[in-house]
């Protein structure tokens, strides 16, 4: 059984209006950024599906968009095992083209590196992040994020492509999770 996500819901800290506004603003400074170039989008999925839907509809110049699925955390667990593992490589070629990784949340920083120096062997002409949240104080290795949503404290979130346990990325908002009230699916 599915716990209800206001039963642990601790707090919103985002709601769909300042996550909309934000993204109209990053769309039109990636507008101007790659104005020109030959943009390709790469959503690094799950949670980057909703940031990616609203975002590219948001950008102006023509863009292509890739998927990419990478994994660093198991079932339930909060912490990150270390090793990365890409589920879901793209389809298409990177070399020569402006790549800009759209992610939902970047944290400790590592799984993101990793993808990287995976990409950067592929060489594109540019390679660069735009998040939509950043979680600054839990940052081990530096990424090139260029364009960031909102920058947030060390709480762990979900909502707006962010999981609980695969549920609730479909909520518009982003809420903190209180750990004592959460009782994983069963």
């Amino acid at each position: 059984m599915v716990q209800d996500y206001t039963e642990y819901l601790e707090k919103i800290i985002l709601t769909e209006k300042q996550i909309q506004d934000r993204i109209k603003e990053l769309g039109a400074e990636i507008s101007r950024d790659y104005q020109g170039k030959e943009l390709l989008i790469i959503c690094i999925l799950r949670g980057g599906v909703m940031f990616t839907t609203d975002i590219v509809r948001q950008i102006s110049v023509p863009l292509a968009i890739e998927f990419m699925a990478v994994s660093s955390y198991g079932s339930g667990v909060r912490k990150s095992e270390g090793e990365v593992r890409i589920t879901l490589d793209l389809n298409s070629s990177i070399t020569d083209k402006h790549v800009l990784i759209l992610e939902d949340i970047i944290d400790s920083g590592n799984t993101l590196a990793s993808v990287i120096d995976m990409l950067k062997t592929r060489n594109p002409a540019s390679l660069f992040i735009c998040t939509l949240l950043d979680k600054y104080e839990r940052r081990e290795v530096d990424v090139p994020i260029r364009y960031c949503g909102f920058k947030i404290k060390n709480e762990f979130v979900f909502g707006y492509g962010l999981d609980m346990d695969e549920y609730y990325r479909n909520l518009p908002f982003i809420g903190v999770v209180n750990p004592e009230k959460y009782v994983p699916p069963t």
